[in-house]
């Protein structure tokens, strides 16, 4: 084979191995929201995020009770597919209140993650706010805006 021919068998082996990748941190990602909306039943959901061009991309997911006190804190922050959310217990039994001024959840260090939880709980806020909305994981589509 010419050396293009071998070139471009590389291109399709690595763009393969990207789409693999994908496909396998957007199904961790699935199988992490459905067991937070099967374990709580009640109360609301935010999910935000951070692409950062050159630096790390963040997702943040927080679940709250129809009280607004944090149930549930997870972060996946990363430059590769193979990022797993990491669950942060400190936070959780804290008001939303108290997490929207807090500035070690905020990430002193990591302004991306700082950036993904004020849209996770800007998410909360709307959904919330939705006239005739009820406390429920039921509605979590709304939620997505």
């Amino acid at each position: 084979m010419a050396i293009w021919q071998w070139g471009l068998l590389a291109l399709f082996c690595v763009w393969a191995l990207q789409s693999l990748g994908v496909w396998l941190q957007m199904r961790h990602y699935t199988d992490v929201f459905k067991g937070v909306t099967q374990q709580f039943n009640d109360g609301f959901v935010g999910a935000g995020n951070f692409r950062g061009r050159f630096s790390k991309g963040t997702i943040v997911v927080i679940v709250v009770t129809p009280d607004l006190i944090v149930r549930r804190l997870l972060v996946m922050s990363g430059r590769t597919v193979f990022t797993k959310f990491r669950r942060h217990e400190e936070f959780e039994g804290m008001t939303l209140e108290g997490l929207r001024s807090n500035p070690a959840v905020l990430g002193e260090g990591e302004p991306g993650v700082a950036e993904a939880v004020k849209r996770a709980i800007e998410q909360i806020d709307r959904a919330r706010s939705e006239p005739g909305r009820q406390p429920g994981l039921s509605g979590l589509n709304a939620a997505r805006a």
